[in-house]
């Protein structure tokens, strides 16, 4: 497995902005094949029996000296998102759609995306994909294959964005 390169395109305390930025850069995609991954580091137990429940398949993992407890399910379908998000709080998550493949982009020489590589990550209250950076704003990451780096400033220009950051590689 390849892990994809994702460069932020909006950061914003306005958890509604970000998305609708989400839903534009969807609107892009093949989304034929489209399902939801999300991640969260919760240290609260109210937040954490909200998003239990309504997680049925997921994994825990403890941190140590007892701390947070992070909270990881694949394979969601997207209509889980938004409880998913109000659930979350302020607690540091990611919510990310994965999807068919990214449309040619001829501007900058490239073809149709395939799968691999093909996402869009929303950090809820993190500035990073790890979820170590906790913040009081959200971040929109378009991911994209490393050999197609110039498709995620493409990307964010087709829905009103642009990179606000280096590309990093996505730890999934």
């Amino acid at each position: 497995m390849s892990n994809s390169y994702a460069q932020p395109v909006l950061r914003t305390t306005d958890a509604g902005e970000a998305q609708r930025t989400v839903e534009r850069l969807l609107g892009l995609a093949d989304t034929s094949a489209l399902e939801v991954d999300y991640e969260a580091v919760v240290s609260s137990a109210s937040t954490l029996s909200r998003l239990l429940e309504l997680l049925p398949h997921r994994d825990e993992f403890p941190q140590d000296g007892g701390g947070p407890v992070r909270v990881r399910s694949w394979a969601l379908p997207p209509g889980v998102v938004l409880p998913l998000v109000r659930a979350t709080g302020a607690e540091p998550a990611a919510v990310r759609w994965d999807f068919a493949g990214w449309p040619a982009a001829p501007e900058v020489g490239l073809g149709e995306g395939g799968a691999r590589g093909a996402f869009v990550t929303l950090c809820l209250n993190a500035r990073d994909l790890d979820l170590e950076e906790p913040a009081t704003d959200h971040t929109v990451f378009v991911h994209v294959k490393q050999i197609e780096l110039a498709r995620a400033p493409w990307l964010a220009a087709r829905v009103g964005q642009r990179v606000i950051g280096d590309p990093v590689m996505a730890p999934y």
